[in-house]
Order: C-alpha cells, then structure tokens, then sequence
C-alpha cells in the first residue's frame, strides 16, 4: 500500500516546480564556479574550492527533497509545532554557542562543515503558522487573541535571530506578514508598514535641509500626514463633507504659513504644522461625536502615531543602529557616496553588471569577477556574476525563472483542499519573493546591503538546505492535495 501511495504521490508531483528547482540549482553552482574560477584549479568538482562544496550540497539537496517526498503529508502537519518548538530551541542554544563570525553568533560549527539554524527557521515558522490557521473554527479577525497567536509565532523566531546579531536573516520572517494579509488581516496593516518606511526615509534623507524654519523631511511628512488623513476621512466618514472641510482646512493653513513666512514673520514652523495637524484632529473627534462614526478614530489613531514615529526616527537612526547600518542606509538613499568603504561592494557590482551589456562576456569570461573586485562575489553578490558573463538576456532569464517559479506556487496555492496547505503554501512564496527582490535590489543598489542571500545560487549549503526543504514539503503536501479531502 505504501508503494502505491508513493506511486501515486510521483505521479501528481507538480513537476513545473521541481524543474524550475533543478535548474536554479545547477545554474546556481554553475555561477558559484565562474565567481570563484581558478585557473590553477579549474576542476568545477573540486571539494577544496566553492563550486566542488555547493555541487555537494546540491547533490545532498537532491537526495533531501526525495526523502522529504516519501514521508506522509499528515506528519507535517501533526508535529508542526513539535518541529517548531524543537527549531525554536536551537535557535536560543546557538546565541550561547554559536563563535563569533563577523559580529554575529549565528552559525553553528560541527567540524569542517557549519550551519545556520535561522534557514530552518524558516519552514518550522511556515508549519507552525499553516497548523494554526488549520484549527478548528480558527479565523484570523474573530478576536485579538488569534491575532496575537499569530504574531507570536512569527516572532519568537526574529527576535531570537536578532539576538544572534543576524538582522537579515530576521527581516526575512517579516515576510509572512503577507500570508497574514492573505488570511483577512486588514489591509490598514500593510498601509501603516508602507507608510512608516516612507516616514523613516523621507525624515533621514532630507533632515539636513531646513524649509520654513524646520527640517524638510519633517516638513513632508507633515504634509503627507494632512493628505492620508483627508483621504482616509473620505473612505469612512458618511459622504464627502467632512473630509472637503479637513482639506479645505489644511490647504488654508498652508497657505497662511506661506503668506507669513514671505512677510519674514518669525512663524516656528515645526509648531505651526503641528497646531495644523491638531486641529484637524480636533475636527475628526468633533466629526466622531456628532455622528457616531467609529472608523473615523482610524485617522485620528494614524495621524498621532506617525508624529510620534517622525520623532522617533532620529533616535532609532543614530542611537539603535550600528554606524556600518547608517552608512549603508545613506549610501542607499544617495546621501554619502563611500565608494571605497560601504558602498564599495554596491558601486562595484554595478560595474560588473553594466560591463555585461546585453549578452554578456560569456562563460568564465568575467575580468570582474577574475580580478575579485567584487567581495563576496560567490554568496550576497552572486548575481552580478550572472550579470557581467550573461548579460541582460541572463539576468531576466533568470529573474523570469524565480517569476515563474512564484507564480505558480500561488498557483499551488489557491488550489489547496485545506487551510494548512494553503498557508504554507503562501509561507514559501512569501520567502522567496523577499530574497529574490531584496537580494536583487542589494546588488543594484535598490536596497541596504542587509545580507540577504539570493535562493538557490548564493553559495552556503543551510541556505539551499533550507529552501529545498521549504520547497519539497510544500510539493509533498500538494501531490497528496485529492487525499487530504477524505481527511
């Protein structure tokens, strides 16, 4: 019976999946070796150097994924939270363990060989959080107390992986925070984190720019609180009265604030667009009391809680964040150059990338790559490789290859019987489509450089590991999709 449930299970494998699968792989070991590329040792299985270490690897993922699709799709789910709680445990061990690797005490290291817990971490949080929405009459909305569950499991595991000093491989789990959108969270939720980030950069980036007696990036967040807060008054107030006299009321203020300052008024204007802004909640609460319309605290809560974050971003800036996190977010965003300390990586994998033109320099033909100017060519930066020896056919073949590989498992997805394979079908997508668009953007300078390693190319075998593991549970769960209907 079990080797017809194999048979059967081989037979409704989606094997778009694990083609997409192998061919990232050995594309992956394939850039390894052309970034590595010795010619005094030009053997590619060579187990002394990178490219022989990750063929090894992915032999071993292989072999991985295949055990992985002989286990019955219901032990996953059953000891969800026994594989978390167990991942979870190793996670505080590695804190006290774990040497110290460039500042951070992530890696666990068993004789020649090390690895990293928090790539794991990855498909324990996903079994966890499928498992929890998969309870019985569970619905995400239906009362905080389910909301927080959720929470809680996403974050147990980023705040043990920042305790490691590993702050990419935190921002990774944030992630799921679109499996929780998927699952009926409010969309209010992902407004308010789009919107902090456009606080934080706007008041960094223009801080040392004074307009109207106050910095400009306050300036402009001010104004852009007036403008959310008109439209969201808009959205839940009973027609359009109350918010045309909040915008009515704001474009006056401006206005005035404008006429005083060209009459060289001593006007603090810091004060002067505050005042504005608490008039407008005044109006809000007055608008609230006399209709009775409870949204409109939605407003009034966004609006208080983005000036406390405006202030607050100069203390995170300069008093939580390391001096190389600064200097990257600043290299980013176009305020230091650097180009021979935080941005030296960046500005030169851009060189190589654009040194690539449209087809390429070839296979083993990179002079970038050849002459090292890239650090870390081999792992973070791996892409510039494709880049610079493939060219632009290379790069969107391959960013076209991950497109393909997400969508479909959205696909996948959507065509699950049950809640639990849905989530964790939605916990993979999640993942990747963080690493593949952070860890691009890192290399083109899109993004800080936080670490994010590319899926299935950057070299490190807890890396592969843990994606071939996220990847085959995922293909186990759905080839048994028809079976978990009887369940």
């Amino acid at each position: 019976m079990n080797n017809n449930r194999n048979t059967s299970v081989f037979k409704n494998l989606d094997w778009t999946v694990v083609i997409i699968y192998f061919l990232l792989v050995v594309a992956g070991a394939l850039s390894i070796y052309a970034s590595s590329y010795d010619f005094d040792n030009a053997s590619i299985f060579d187990f002394s150097e990178f490219s022989g270490k990750q063929f090894r690897w992915a032999g071993l993922s292989f072999v991985l994924g295949f055990v992985l699709l002989l286990i019955d799709r219901r032990m996953y789910e059953t000891y969800a939270y026994v594989i978390y709680f167990l991942i979870v445990i190793l996670l505080v061990v590695t804190i006290f363990i774990a040497p110290d690797i460039n500042g951070s005490r992530s890696w666990i290291v068993l004789g020649s060989m090390s690895l990293q817990p928090a790539e794991f971490g990855k498909f324990a949080t996903a079994l966890a959080l499928a498992k929890l929405f998969s309870t019985y009459n569970f619905n995400l909305t239906a009362k905080p107390s389910n909301f927080i569950k959720a929470l809680l499991i996403i974050f147990v595991p980023i705040i043990l992986i920042l305790a490691q000093k590993e702050t990419g491989s935190a921002l990774v789990y944030m992630s799921l925070i679109f499996v929780l959108y998927r699952e009926g969270m409010s969309g209010l939720v992902l407004f308010a984190g789009f919107f902090a980030v456009v606080i934080f950069v706007v008041t960094i980036k223009f801080a040392e720019s004074i307009v109207l007696g106050m910095p400009q990036g306050e300036f402009v967040v001010m104004l852009l609180i007036m403008v959310v807060m008109v439209a969201m008054i808009a959205t839940y107030s009973k027609g359009y009265a109350a918010a045309r006299n909040l915008a009515i009321g704001y474009v006056l203020s401006i206005i005035l604030l404008l006429i005083l300052n060209q009459l060289e008024l001593s006007i603090p204007g810091r004060i002067y667009m505050l005042s504005a802004i608490g008039l407008g909640i005044l109006y809000c609460i007055y608008e609230l009391m006399r209709n009775h319309l409870r949204r409109i605290a939605i407003p009034i809560g966004c609006a208080v809680a983005s000036i406390v974050m405006m202030f607050s971003v100069n203390y995170v800036f300069n008093d939580v964040l390391q001096p190389h996190q600064q200097m990257r977010i600043k290299v980013t965003l176009g305020m230091e150059d650097d180009l021979l300390g935080v941005g030296y990586n960046v500005n030169q994998s851009k060189i190589a990338i654009g040194s690539g033109g449209f087809w390429g320099k070839g296979f083993l033909q990179g002079t970038q790559t050849k002459l090292d100017y890239v650090p870390e060519q081999h792992t973070d930066f791996i892409f510039c490789t494709i880049g610079e020896e493939e060219g632009f056919i290379g790069s969107a073949l391959t960013v076209i290859a991950f497109l393909v590989l997400i969508l479909r498992i959205i696909t996948i997805a959507e065509r699950q019987p049950t809640t639990f394979g849905r989530v964790y079908a939605y916990c993979v997508a999640s993942y990747l489509i963080f690493h593949v668009c952070i860890n691009i953007g890192m290399v083109i300078d899109l993004c800080p450089v936080i670490g994010i390693p590319l899926p299935f190319f950057s070299y490190g075998g807890s890396s592969l590991w843990g994606f071939t593991v996220l990847l085959f549970i995922l293909l186990r769960i759905d080839a048994s999709r028809r079976d978990s209907r009887n369940y």
